[in-house]
This record gives structure tokens, C-alpha cells and sequence, in this order.
């Protein structure tokens, strides 16, 4: 071998791991890029969704007001068993704090949170604040006894302890219409007159089936029409579909009153030709809710089973016919079955979005058409009830979640298996 070979065999050798770290320093250098081009996006993200979502979480177990109004007396709980009556030095500590609580002004979500317990409790903390024993009194424990009687009952005092906890059950508990029981700890059934959570995710549940499956039934044909279509007819029919999204959704279900009312259009065009004798309640009711929602709901059905349906090749219909299978037989044995993926998907988005809603029922429901949504935001802007308003807005997250995974099964069952 010549010395020069050697020389450039050596030279490639010393010049390949020089290369490969230029390699990986462009690499790094790219991935760097990438990822600011990224970051305002996942900040945007972090900020305005994952934040809001996760202090939601929070909310409906976070259980703050016992602890910040009665400090001391719940440090002195700490180490009670709860077979006899708190010693004298918790009296003494809940006598203190309930000073110190009215002079901060934390009575009123003390009583509150203490009323979800025991109803009875909001009038105690009235009752024992307006005769509160004095500083020289010698038993504060006989002197609460003798304002009020029930701080000689074990039921008080458990319900107490049981509410100072810094994270709590409860709120999530009575979504679901039950409760923790403050005499044994278990988790037993709410009482049959606050009972309505159940209720209300079941008429969730079915408006959201009932709206998805007649968006199914309607988007279908149209998407299917759509996709059959030259390009230039299917671009503009297109636009109709997607007129909803630019008009203001409040406007779009006024639109929806006026038209459903006694006198609107619909029961005026039905007794014009007969079908009718006198006008039909459609509107403040279950009726209302569900048309008013499909027809904004629809684009979502319509949108994933067309982007499907226009891939499909048409040629795979005209074959099965070809070999003798009725039309009808070709479509839904051979095309149907490739709609599957944008048929789940529009199904998907259009309940999810169907169980969330809020201002449709609202306008145009009566009071037992209400949804979720509803009652998230009364607790929100009216009782401000931040752990009431979370608990079901988390539990209709979780149930949107589960929705999901069953979703992402059903579509990828090979990446299940693995």
C-alpha cells in the first residue's frame, strides 16, 4: 500500500468522529429551535388549560375554611378518639378561634362548610357567637354546654373533626349522592330530598345520546352527499355547513325561541297545512334542547365523516356490484364499514361537546332539562360554591376522559394489545 492510501485512510478516520459531533451538535441545535418555536404554544397551553383544569381538580378536595377559622381547636382534635367528649383544654382552643374568626370575619364560610355536615350547625355558630363565654369564665366547657346542648353530643364534635380534614371527600361524594356519615365514617346514601346529582348526570348523558345520534343520523346521508359531489358543488355546499360557526351561538338559539314558540314559524306552518289543530309545545322543554343542539352540533358529526368518506375510493362499491351484490348490500357491507374511524370520531367530539353544554338548555330548556353545566355554573356565580362546582365539572372531566380511552381502544385495538 502506497503511504499516501495510509495518509488518507488516516485522515478519514480521524475526520469521521468529527463529523458525527458536528452531527449531533446540528441535531441539538435543531431540536433547540424546535422547541422555542414550540414554547409560547405549550405555555399558552399550561397557562389557559392545563392551570385552569388542575386548580378544578383541586377545588373539588381542597377543604381550607375549618382550618383557617379554628386552628387551635383543630390541632387539639388531632389526638381525640372520639368515644367521649373533648377535654377542656378544646373548648377553651374553640371558644379562642371563634373569637378570632369573627373578628377576621371567617364565620360565615366556617358556618357554611361545618352546615354541609350537620344542617343544624350554621344556627349553633350563631347561637354560641352571640353568647360567647367570657375570658374568666372557669369550665368553657360547661359554658358552651349550657348555650347550647348540642356541643355536649359526639355527632357535633365527629362532624367537626371530620370537616377540619385539609382534604375532604365530600364535595365529590355528594355529586355522586352520597355522603360520609359523621357518626361511623362510612360512606352511606344522601338523603332522598338532596338526592339529584344521579339524576341530573343520567338526563346529561341521555340529551348528549340522543343529540349524538340524531346528528349521526343526519350528518351521514350529508357528508356521504358531499363527498360525492364534484369539488366546485362540494366546496360550496360546504360553506352552508359550516355557516353555523359564524354566527354567535346566543343568536343561533334566540333563533331557535323564535322559532319554536306557540306562534313561531313551525306551529304556524303545521296548522297551515293540517297537520295540526293548535300549537305544540316545542320550546322551554326537552323538544327545544335536543333540536336546537343538533343543529349546532351537526358541523361536528358532518366535518370527521366527510374528511373520511372523500378518501374512500369509490371503485371498491362499483366491484362488489360488479360480482352481484345488491347496491345496498355493496354500501353497507363495503363502504360503511371504511366510514368507521370518522363515524367514532364525529360521534366523540359531537357527546362530548353534547354533555358540556350550557347555553342552549339554559335558554331554550325548562327547569328539568337542565344539564351539568347548569348547576357548575349556579354554584360558580351564584352560592359561590367553589368545591360544589368543581366535583361535578371533574367528574364530567373523567367521564370525557374514560370516553377517550374507550375511543382510542376501539380505533387502535393492535396498540392496545402491545
Amino acid at each position: 500500500m502506497s503511504q499516501s492510501a495510509v495518509n488518507q485512510s488516516g485522515q478519514t478516520q480521524e475526520q469521521t468522529p468529527t463529523l458525527r459531533a458536528k452531527l449531533r451538535k446540528s441535531e441539538r441545535s435543531y431540536k433547540f429551535k424546535s422547541l422555542l418555536l414550540i414554547a409560547p404554544l405549550f405555555l399558552f397551553v399550561l397557562v389557559c388549560f392545563a392551570f385552569p383544569i388542575g386548580t378544578l381538580l383541586s377545588r373539588s378536595v381542597d377543604n381550607p375554611d375549618v382550618n383557617t377559622a379554628l386552628p387551635a381547636t383543630v390541632e387539639a382534635l388531632a389526638l381525640w378518639k372520639g368515644k367521649s367528649l373533648p377535654n377542656e383544654h378544646t373548648f377553651e382552643a374553640l371558644v379562642s378561634d371563634l373569637a378570632n374568626a369573627k373578628e377576621n370575619g371567617q364565620i360565615g364560610a366556617l358556618a357554611k362548610r361545618l352546615s354541609y355536615e350537620i344542617p343544624a350547625y350554621r344556627t349553633l355558630i350563631s347561637k354560641t357567637l352571640r353568647n360567647l363565654p367570657a375570658s374568666d369564665v372557669a369550665s368553657k366547657r360547661d359554658a358552651l354546654i349550657a348555650i347550647d346542648s348540642s356541643w355536649g353530643e359526639l355527632n357535633y364534635w365527629k362532624a367537626l373533626k371530620q370537616a377540619s380534614a385539609p382534604l375532604t371527600p365530600y364535595f365529590l361524594l355528594a355529586a355522586l349522592d352520597h355522603r360520609v356519615a359523621s357518626a361511623t365514617g362510612n360512606i352511606v346514601k344522601a338523603d332522598p330530598n338532596q338526592s339529584i346529582y344521579v339524576d341530573i348526570f343520567a338526563r346529561t348523558f341521555a340529551i348528549g345520546a340522543v343529540v349524538t345520534l340524531l346528528c349521526l343520523v343526519l350528518g351521514f346521508p350529508v357528508a356521504y352527499w358531499l363527498a360525492t359531489l364534484p369539488e366546485g358543488k362540494s366546496n360550496l355546499l360546504m360553506i352552508c355547513v359550516l355557516l353555523p360557526f359564524w354566527t354567535s351561538l346566543i343568536v343561533r338559539t334566540a333563533a331557535w325561541v323564535v322559532l319554536l314558540q306557540s306562534d313561531g314559524l313551525i306551529n304556524r306552518s303545521l296548522m297551515f297545512l293540517g297537520l295540526i289543530d293548535a300549537p305544540v309545545q316545542l320550546v322551554f322543554n326537552r323538544t327545544g334542547v335536543i333540536i336546537a343542539m343538533t343543529h349546532v352540533l351537526l358541523p361536528f358529526m358532518i366535518l370527521p365523516l366527510y374528511s373520511v368518506m372523500k378518501n374512500i375510493p369509490g371503485n371498491y362499491v362499483r366491484a362488489a356490484i360488479s360480482l352481484g351484490a345488491h347496491p345496498f348490500v355493496a354500501f353497507w357491507r363495503v363502504y360503511v364499514p371504511q366510514t368507521f374511524a370518522g363515524l367514532a370520531a364525529g360521534a366523540l367530539l359531537t357527546f362530548i361537546l353534547a354533555i358540556g353544554y350550557y347555553v342552549t338548555p339554559a335558554l331554550v330548556g325548562g327547569a328539568a332539562d337542565q344539564m351539568v353545566s347548569y348547576f357548575v355554573a349556579f354554584y360558580t356565580n351564584k352560592t359561590v360554591n367553589w368545591g360544589m362546582a368543581s366535583a361535578p365539572g371533574s367528574l364530567l372531566l373523567l367521564a370525557t376522559l374514560l370516553l377517550y380511552g374507550v375511543y382510542g381502544k376501539l380505533t387502535h385495538p393492535n396498540q392496545a394489545r402491545s
